[in-house]
């Protein structure tokens, strides 16, 4: 296995991988990722996936082709489209950090799949629009700061949904399907207001929307080969459009939603058009929240280090909890949300000595640059400490939340949302994770984990 420091090739030539390389990045990478979901999890793909840890035979290919091909970029070809898959994390930084020009956040695959609920959202503008409405979601989302101004209002109904289930997880126990119908409420009313909370045929819209943007990543008859925007969607997104819009026209200034009444934007902006993003983003982070509660039950010293952070703290009120907030960003870098980070260049890109064209499409597979070589020394260990020691964030292949300027702008609401949720589930309960399970003490986390089968025991205490 080379070093992380393998020079880069000589003679000005990005490596081109070879046909069976190819093959088995695509066999064993790229459609084991689009099984599992990239725009929506499916729960029966996630679990095939964590009997056979498809994530680890993935990592794996990623290593062996850096092993083989040195630092890259590696040339691929995916049908008609140039692929250069990024395997250093000086790579990966520069990709990020040189976003939108002349790595834009918005490739067509990405396009195509994310327009079917969310068509004015600024991840997939290109062009002067997309810094207005990156504005405005910065704006609204309070990125900068980790404790939101709504944090008041979001500490009450997280408080609220999370106490009710904590009371029924001591009798019936904690599954997802539980926890994820009152993580939405909680949502719901967050980003939306309480005339929303329980409207949960507003978040099943946008589920089945989200399920019908898959097919147009890339597929093996090249990118969106597998399915059109056909008018019956069409239909279905402007449904759930005119649903949202409704609420979020009333949503009061204590909502996610009602920040944006303050806002001036440009004509065109269509600052409610970014509102299905941030509904997006909650639905992985429900996913990492739990994760997080299950890793929280495996480790018994980080458990007491969680318990002890809110010992003594006034819970109802906002709290930054930067511990919870660690071990939410640990869920994610251990098995992150989001696999594949794509950026399409829109201008020839010089990297060592070569030219790449216009056009490529640069992939990152983040469970390689979070779990292998470039990880080290935490890899798949569990290590939330290093979130608040500052060398996490020294480490240019941890991207939980992506980087840069395309960066994600709600991962401080998110974070706040999430260790709330965690701090009012520990404060009632300790949890056990019921058998089956793939996270057991000393021994190592599974690349693959799938939490739709995540289940609790619950005793008070």
């Amino acid at each position: 296995m080379p070093p992380h420091h393998l020079a880069p090739p000589e003679g000005g030539v990005l490596p081109q991988a070879a046909l069976a390389d190819e093959a088995r990045a695509a066999t064993r990478l790229l459609f084991p990722a689009l099984a599992e979901g990239l725009i929506q999890r499916r729960p029966w793909a996630m679990a095939r996936a964590e009997r056979r840890q498809a994530d680890h035979a993935a990592i794996d290919v990623v290593r062996e082709l850096r092993a083989r091909y040195g630092v890259g970029p590696l040339r691929l070809r995916a049908g008609p489209r140039s692929v250069a898959l990024l395997l250093d994390p000086e790579d990966l930084a520069r990709v990020l950090r040189e976003t939108p020009g002349p790595f834009s956040p918005a490739p067509r695959e990405k396009r195509r799949a994310l327009e079917q609920f969310q068509p004015h959202g600024s991840l997939i503008t290109r062009g002067p629009r997309r810094e207005a409405r990156r504005r405005v979601n910065e704006l609204a989302l309070d990125a900068p700061h980790p404790v939101h101004a709504v944090a008041p209002a979001v500490v009450t109904r997280v408080r609220r949904e999370a106490t009710a289930l904590a009371q029924r997880a001591v009798e019936s126990g904690l599954s997802w399907d539980g926890f994820a119908r009152a993580w939405w409420r909680s949502v719901r009313a967050i980003v939306l207001g309480e005339a929303a909370a329980a409207d949960e045929e507003l978040t099943d819209r946008l589920a089945r929307l989200r399920a019908a943007g898959w097919g147009h990543l890339p597929g093996p008859q090249g990118p969106g080969g597998w399915s059109l925007l056909a008018p019956r969607r069409r239909l279905s997104r402007a449904e759930f459009l005119l649903r949202l819009q409704a609420y979020a026209f009333q949503a009061p200034p204590d909502t996610l939603a009602g920040q944006l009444h303050g806002i001036e934007a440009e004509p065109g902006t269509d600052p409610v058009g970014q509102v299905p993003h941030w509904l997006f983003a909650f639905d992985a982070a429900g996913a990492a929240t739990l994760r997080a509660l299950a890793l929280l039950s495996t480790y018994p010293q980080q458990a007491a280090r969680a318990r002890a952070e809110l010992s003594g703290v006034d819970l109802t009120r906002p709290q930054r909890l930067d511990f919870l907030r660690g071990c939410v960003l640990e869920a994610v870098r251990l098995w992150p949300t989001t696999p594949l980070l794509l950026r399409e260049s829109t201008e020839d890109t010089r990297w060592r000595g070569t030219v790449i064209p216009a056009g490529t499409l640069f992939a990152a597979y983040t469970p390689y640059f979070h779990r292998a070589e470039p990880a080290e020394p935490h890899g798949g260990a569990f290590e939330p400490g290093m979130w608040l020691d500052g060398s996490a964030e020294r480490n240019p292949a941890f991207v939980p939340f992506s980087g840069g300027p395309a960066g994600c702008p709600g991962q401080n609401a998110v974070l706040l949302t999430a260790s709330t949720w965690l701090a009012a589930l520990l404060a009632h309960n300790t949890y056990v994770l019921d058998p089956p399970t793939p996270l057991r003490p000393r021994q190592p986390l599974p690349v693959t984990l799938n939490h739709f089968a995540l289940r609790f025991s619950a005793q008070p205490g």
